[in-house]
């Protein structure tokens, strides 16, 4: 009996696998967006509290403000509109409500932009434009690296979420501790819930976008005079 023959994989694929990856040297690892302070503080001490104060913080931060204007910077590299990729980038600077969240993105942003800028895969004319953005976020960069290597908006978006949610998971694993088992339940649980995220995204209006998480900036607040800790922030 012959086989089918396989669909060519996509190139796109291997690409946006690259960016999601957690060897991406942007340093993502040494974050942990306030949960080091939420277990320092007895919030988050297991299994079942690393989920709810994940699960919160995306449903309430990242899925209602950060997702969507990652949408916007996609759409506006896509159709070369400096304009609006500096407009998004600076409200994204604005809404990080600590000194620890701002200097992340602003850190995780200009690393990803120097790497892309060594790969000698992006013209001069696109790497003018992105250098060209005064303080680039993360997710700024990010919509540069996909909008030019063609992969898919909605693909995107997951891929993004995908590393946000294996960064948290990977922090509480080292820092409740918890066990493998328990991270890779976490993922698949908490994964469940990225393609619904993704897909009402692009249905959501400017004045929809929210990032109210008190609990997420009061505990990175704190980080930041933590006496002791093994994450930036």
């Amino acid at each position: 009996m012959n086989a089918s023959p396989l669909p060519s994989p996509d190139r796109s694929l291997v690409r946006l696998l690259q960016l999601a990856s957690p060897t991406l040297p942007v340093g993502a690892y040494s974050y942990s967006q306030g949960m080091e302070a939420a277990i320092e503080a007895g919030i988050v001490h297991d299994a079942t509290s690393a989920q709810k104060w994940i699960d919160d913080v995306l449903r309430f931060g990242t899925a209602r403000l950060e997702l969507p204007a990652l949408h916007r910077l996609c759409l506006a590299w896509s159709d070369g509109d400096l304009e609006q990729v500096r407009r998004w980038n600076d409200f994204f600077v604005t809404t990080r409500e600590t000194a620890e969240l701002r200097a992340e993105t602003l850190q995780m942003g200009y690393s990803l932009q120097l790497l892309l800028s060594e790969l000698d895969d992006f013209s001069a004319e696109d790497l003018t434009a992105l250098a060209g953005i005064q303080d680039t976020t993360f997710p700024c960069a990010f919509a540069f690296a996909v909008t030019r290597w063609d992969i898919p908006v909605p693909s995107s978006l997951v891929g993004y979420l995908w590393a946000w949610l294996e960064n948290q998971v990977m922090a509480a694993i080292k820092a409740v501790p918890l066990g493998q088992t328990d991270g890779q339940r976490l993922l698949l649980r908490l994964g469940a819930a990225l393609p619904g995220i993704v897909t009402a995204v692009p249905t959501m209006a400017d004045e929809e976008l929210c990032n109210f998480t008190p609990g997420l900036a009061i505990a990175s607040s704190r980080h930041e005079t933590q006496y002791s800790r093994l994450f930036r922030s």
